[in-house]
């Protein structure tokens, strides 16, 4: 295939109370309200994106919150742990950081060959920190409550919980273009191949064929999204897909993206959006977050959006709520 994945774009959540997720990784984990926008297929529901300073592909993590939404099930078929890259030597702070905030976070045993801090936000999602001296071509925030020398530079994996890995490796290989990078146990790591070291390159299989199956609701990711450089690319992805025998959807507008979503073999969701034309689209950079924008075909719908979103407080930077 020719077309390539060029690491991941964003990572897409489900949250059950939007103050307490805005909260979280606002205040918790320092990154920016990049946008605050609607779920364009529900409108009635908030889409909130964080990222870094511009909200760069590779950086954003987004969440539909959806308030009294039941807790999923973590299991085979998902994407289990979201982990963040921290500079090196930042992990210490992190962890008194955190727990001054009352956050659990440990370090796992068996992930002694890195760096890492294990935690869960709110609703139970896992999330990892993980210092890392890879190249990161983002741009900090450092307008919240964590300073930029050990600010979130970016996503840094995703791991893919699965009975079958086989089958998902085989198309991360031969169908994606992925590389196998390293094997500990029962995890299996894959590179973007050719995409450097950057954020969003790593992807870990945990081969798990026991695993109970998941369930997708509050504190579960709901999809991965790939990284396409532009439209021309995007569209040369869904057909070279299409003519593995894949299903995809048609390419559908997000307004500061275009997107296309298939299944892998296992069932994890994952999605090709563009790299632009990005979040500064219809506000400044430096308002970035600031008021609720809408697409323009839900605009003249806004009066009774506005109404029956839940209230939330946000701050006026886009820094800490």
């Amino acid at each position: 295939m020719s077309a390539r994945p060029a690491g991941i774009h964003h990572v897409t959540a489900i949250a059950s109370d939007p103050q307490a997720n805005a909260d979280f990784y606002l205040a918790a984990l320092g990154m920016r309200l990049v946008k605050q926008t609607v779920n364009f297929d529900a409108p009635d529901t908030h889409h909130l994106y964080y990222g870094d300073r511009a909200g760069n592909p590779g950086t954003i993590m987004t969440f539909f919150p959806w308030p009294g939404a039941r807790r999923g099930r973590h299991g085979a078929g998902q994407a289990t742990t979201t982990s963040f890259s921290v500079p090196e030597g930042s992990i210490g702070w992190w962890h008194d950081h955190l727990t001054a905030l009352g956050v659990s976070a440990t370090r796992p045993a068996e992930r002694a060959e890195e760096d890492v801090l294990s935690l869960r936000d709110p609703d139970g999602l896992a999330i990892e920190l993980v210092a890392s001296a890879d190249a990161h071509d983002t741009d900090p925030w450092d307008g919240g409550a964590v300073p930029a020398e050990h600010a979130i530079r970016g996503i840094r994996s995703v791991t893919l919980t699965e009975r079958d890995h086989e089958r998902t490796v085989a198309m991360l290989t031969d169908q994606l273009g992925f590389r196998l990078a390293a094997e500990d146990g029962n995890r299996l790591r894959f590179r973007t191949a050719g995409a450097g070291d950057g954020v969003g390159t790593i992807v870990d299989v945990l081969a798990e064929p026991g695993a109970p199956s998941g369930h997708v609701a509050a504190g579960t990711v709901h999809h991965v999204a790939y990284r396409a450089p532009d439209a021309a690319a995007q569209v040369a992805w869904r057909q070279a897909l299409l003519d593995e025998g894949v299903g995809v959807t048609e390419i559908r507008d997000r307004n500061y993206f275009t997107s296309i979503y298939f299944r892998e073999p296992g069932g994890v969701l994952l999605e090709i959006a563009t790299d632009g034309p990005g979040f500064d689209y219809d506000e400044p950079l430096l308002e970035l977050g600031r008021r609720l924008r809408l697409p323009p075909w839900l605009e003249p719908n806004r009066e009774q959006i506005e109404k029956a979103l839940p209230a939330v407080t946000f701050p006026a930077d886009g820094g800490t709520a």
